[in-house]
């Protein structure tokens, strides 16, 4: 983006009404936004390009869809003083990361990623973190239900009832996705407003069949669209995660009501001694406490244990934002490849499973004592 955009650009109520609208209908033609604006098309796109050349606003589209097993993590870090920023960097390109934060409290980055189960969960973090300089030391907690996420989120600048987050859980499409619905997929996340015939093109496929599959996909909830603002210009710049503990019997209540919250972009089951997660954005962070009271008053099984604010979300969506959450460039939302980390996994496994000599046979036959002592210890 040049210079001149980022400093002169801003967002008057016309483009908060266009980016409203392309939240309701990604896809929408132009001639239908701006006649619900009351501009004319070519305003309402001339807009759009000057929002998104200036990586104020963008729009996006990636897979809603996990394969049976597949987690939904939520890894914290602590870097060595001095090396956040190298540490974000190393990871960025990660295709299964969704969101890299740099946060406040008890923790460095906060990274909300996918698996396709536990060993691969056990890879990332062994074999993949443990080898990035600057990381001292990590935590995971594992997602059981994802009940509200960002997509479903709104300004709600038109004239329309204001809702919250859709309590529907989130990456629970029915169906699968065949490596064409994924090629389909990541061809128009490069321009999600692009037409079925330059789709086609891109894919190989006809434009009706592009056509077909893509309304295929959005049917069956296989993908998800996102039109995003940068946050700084949002009129909700602050996002805070809350972590909180509640009975497991009212665990279910408590997330219908969270999942409804205007403020809520993120509601989600934790296993682990948090059993939940709320993520929220905000007018002010003077409004946080006011919030919390809030909270205490609508859900009071709900016990908040800790807080975190984000300071820069550096990832978002598979989006690499500015300090000011200005778009500069995309990385394709993907299931991680273990590449390096599988070469190192394998070299472990290799090791476990060899007998070292002295849990081997001594030469007269015999099988050695452990060093736990005698033979058919145990737990």
């Amino acid at each position: 983006m040049s210079d001149h955009l980022q400093e002169s650009a801003t967002l008057d109520e016309i483009d908060y009404l266009l980016v409203t609208a392309l939240q309701r209908e990604p896809r929408a033609e132009w001639r239908r936004i701006g006649a619900e604006l009351g501009i004319d098309p070519s305003t309402a796109a001339r807009r759009w390009s000057r929002l998104t050349e200036a990586g104020l606003a963008w729009l996006t589209c990636y897979p809603a869809w996990l394969p049976p097993g597949a987690l939904i993590t939520f890894i914290e870090l602590d870097c060595a003083p001095g090396r956040v920023h190298e540490v974000a960097l190393a990871l960025a390109d990660d295709p299964h990361l969704f969101t890299i934060e740099h946060v406040t409290g008890g923790r460095d980055l906060l990274l909300t990623a996918s698996f396709t189960g536990q060993a691969q969960l056990a890879s990332y973090i062994g074999f993949r973190l443990g080898a990035v300089p600057g990381i001292t030391a990590t935590r995971t907690h594992v997602a059981s239900i994802l009940h509200a996420e960002g997509s479903r989120w709104r300004l709600d600048r038109l004239a329309f009832p204001a809702a919250g987050p859709s309590p529907a859980p989130a990456f629970s499409g029915h169906g699968t996705l065949s490596p064409d619905d994924l090629a389909l997929i990541h061809a128009l996340a490069r321009d999600v407003r692009q037409s079925a015939a330059a789709l086609a093109e891109r894919t190989g496929l006809s434009p009706t069949t592009a056509r077909r599959r893509l309304a295929r996909l959005e049917r069956d909830g296989l993908m998800a669209y996102r039109c995003e603002v940068s946050r700084s210009h949002s009129g909700w710049p602050v996002s805070v995660t809350l972590w909180g503990s509640a009975p497991a019997e009212d665990a279910a209540s408590i997330t219908a009501r969270l999942a409804h919250l205007r403020e809520t972009r993120m509601c989600v089951s934790l296993s682990g001694a948090h059993n939940i997660l709320l993520t929220v954005w905000l007018r002010a962070v003077d409004g946080l406490p006011a919030f919390e009271a809030s909270l205490a008053a609508r859900v009071p099984e709900l016990a908040i244990t800790d807080r975190t604010l984000t300071l820069w979300n550096l990832k978002f969506a598979g989006q690499l934002l500015s300090p000011e959450g200005r778009r500069l460039r995309s990385v394709p939302l993907a299931l991680w490849t273990p590449d390096d980390a599988h070469a190192a996994e394998a070299a472990f496994v290799s090791a476990l499973a060899t007998p070292p000599p002295l849990r081997g046979s001594a030469p007269d036959g015999r099988d050695r004592v452990g060093a736990w002592g005698g033979r058919g210890a145990g737990k």
